[in-house]
């Protein structure tokens, strides 16, 4: 069955091209099905990256299928910058993550291992890519709503394929790991909130929420449980600035009730799950009791070997990659599950406060974005979309291997922020 992944990564692809250098595909309007709307060849190449980032086609014999699907598709949207009418738009933030792109190819010269360096950047590369196609492409608010609501979908049916009894082993490897998957639903969740408050389909959005909220609770994911709180508690701060501290107050106590109450996150949680939310409220709970799957001793071997002496570059890219993926350390594990050490140990200070700058400037251009343009809700709603999903994917690389995944996890917020950059140009000029 996993050898049918080639003939969907072959369909897929011809598909991309296809639409890149068409003129077009009439498709029906994502509100009203009687309606139908004409989207130009990248336009619909957009929806159709932007949708399927969840498809992974991991196949057998060796073979990194989804590593070679997402050069693939760096490869066409890099085509797609000359292909769109219009131009990408560079602006602060996207600058930053430029410089931090050029930072840590600068660390595959210094690095032991260029070839799982140049992996790395491929990663990185990818999210940069998609939010400057997006700017260029999308400048309808159709455009918006189609490839947004086609996530959707697509995220629903991974829902289906995961939760359904046998029914995943009919597409053995087509969808990705559900820890990306649950990193993946953080994006879509907040795009559900978004069109709760911006639409009338109140009760269909809130029933979107609820089933995209509950993989991470249900899968025991800790990271992904984290993401989706930061990213509600950003939503809200986006919506009512300082009037949403009560609102992010109450989402934090509802979090410390969760891992208290629910029995399967206090077990993952604590080494001794008879604590009480008691013990907490009065500090007597230890660190020692906190059970962070020895992920911690790693961190900190890691950083002894790679980051200790050279703080401020690092050892180089690709360092940690080639360090566990060429001997059996921490119990076999091939990932550091912290992007953040990882950037430390391979780029040093400098590679983390470049992301962290990016990322907070993101975040705070989203929210200006969203307070300054009162009468536009398409604008306002691409951007607390964007801001509140960058928000929660941004602490998942605390302690996750996101950018191991951004074809399905990265690419979520900053293909949304690409498309509040394409649609702010877009009213900016009508204006």
């Amino acid at each position: 069955m996993y050898l049918l992944n080639y003939v969907y990564f072959l369909i897929i692809t011809y598909f991309g091209i296809k639409f890149l250098y068409s003129g077009g595909e009439t498709v029906k309007s994502p509100f009203d099905k009687t309606v139908q709307m004409r989207l130009s060849g990248p336009e619909m190449f957009w929806c159709l990256t932007f949708s399927t980032g969840l498809l992974a086609f991991y196949a057998p014999a060796g073979i990194d299928l989804t590593a070679i699907r997402l050069m693939v598709l760096e490869i066409l949207c890099f085509l797609g910058l000359f292909v769109a009418k219009d131009k990408p738009i560079w602006n602060y933030p996207l600058k930053i993550y430029a410089i931090y792109l050029i930072w840590i190819t600068i660390g595959c010269l210094y690095s032991p291992a260029p070839f799982y360096g140049f992996r790395v950047i491929l990663k990185y590369l990818y999210p940069l890519l998609v939010c400057l196609f997006a700017s260029a492409v999308v400048r309808d608010q159709f455009v918006f709503f189609k490839s947004s609501l086609w996530a959707r979908k697509i995220g629903f049916v991974s829902l289906i394929f995961a939760f359904v009894p046998f029914l995943s082993y009919l597409v053995p490897g087509v969808f990705i790991y559900s820890t990306a998957q649950a990193i993946n639903y953080i994006s879509i969740m907040i795009l559900s909130i978004g069109l709760f408050y911006f639409t009338n389909e109140k009760k269909k959005n809130l029933i979107y929420t609820i089933l995209f909220i509950l993989p991470c609770f249900l899968w025991v994911f800790r990271t992904s449980i984290m993401g989706s709180l930061v990213a509600i508690m950003a939503f809200y701060f986006i919506k009512y600035r300082v009037k949403s501290l009560p609102i992010i107050f109450g989402i934090l106590i509802l979090g410390v009730i969760a891992v208290f109450t629910i029995p399967s996150l206090r077990q993952k949680m604590f080494f001794d799950d008879n604590v009480t939310i008691e013990q907490f409220r009065e500090g007597k709970l230890s660190e020692d009791n906190v059970n962070t799957n020895a992920r911690e001793h790693m961190w900190k071997d890691l950083e002894k070997r790679f980051y200790k002496e050279h703080e401020i570059i690092g050892s180089g890219t690709g360092t940690v990659q080639n360090y566990m993926y060429n001997n059996f350390v921490y119990g076999g594990l091939i990932v550091p599950h912290s992007d953040f050490v990882q950037m430390k140990c391979d780029n040093g200070l400098i590679a983390l406060i470049l992301y962290i700058i990016c990322s907070f400037s993101i975040f705070s251009h989203c929210c200006l974005t969203y307070w300054r343009n009162k009468g536009n809700p398409i604008l306002r709603l691409s951007a607390i979309v964007a801001g509140a999903s960058i928000a929660g994917v941004f602490v998942t690389l605390y302690s996750d291997n996101t950018v191991n995944y951004s074809m399905a996890t990265l690419s979520m917020p900053y293909g949304f922020y690409g498309m509040m950059l394409g649609l702010n140009k877009h009213y900016s000029k009508d204006e």
